[in-house]
């Protein structure tokens, strides 16, 4: 029973952080079109930082915990689809991470990209979503 809340909690965990995973890019895509300074790049930096540090990062905290709990009672570490779909969570944090950063470069008035190269980030998060599902569900090996 207790593996059954764990997977509920994991499973909750994995759309909040997923949620922000989409959203995070995305304001990054306006916020490049903002005037550094300016009251729109501000309320950006906020959005942004409590995004982060409200949503995403407890969830995948969550996501880090309940993951390797549910393959450790469940037998799955040596799946092939397993470490397949670890690869990809491991692709996804350091996305998480990546963001993280690019954050900090907002906040500082300091980006480098334009909003077409967070417009080709944002689509990053929905491949690793797309892989790591069909791998859940698949268990193609």
């Amino acid at each position: 029973m207790l593996e059954l809340w764990v997977k509920a909690l994991h499973i909750i965990a994995v759309v909040a952080w997923m949620a922000g995973m989409f959203y995070l890019p995305r304001l990054f895509v306006y916020h490049a079109m903002s005037e550094p300074g300016s009251q729109q790049s501000e309320t950006f930096k906020v959005m942004e930082l409590r995004l982060l540090r409200i949503i995403m990062n407890p969830a995948s905290i969550v996501v880090w915990i309940t993951g390797p709990y549910l393959a450790w009672a469940w037998g799955m570490y040596h799946d092939g689809w397993f470490i397949a779909k670890v690869i990809l969570v491991i692709a996804l944090t350091t996305l998480h991470h990546l963001l993280a950063r690019w954050r900090k470069e907002f906040a500082a008035d300091k980006n480098r990209h334009d909003a077409k190269f967070y417009r080709y980030v944002n689509e990053i998060p929905t491949l690793l979503l797309i892989g790591i599902v069909v791998l859940v569900v698949v268990k193609p090996f």
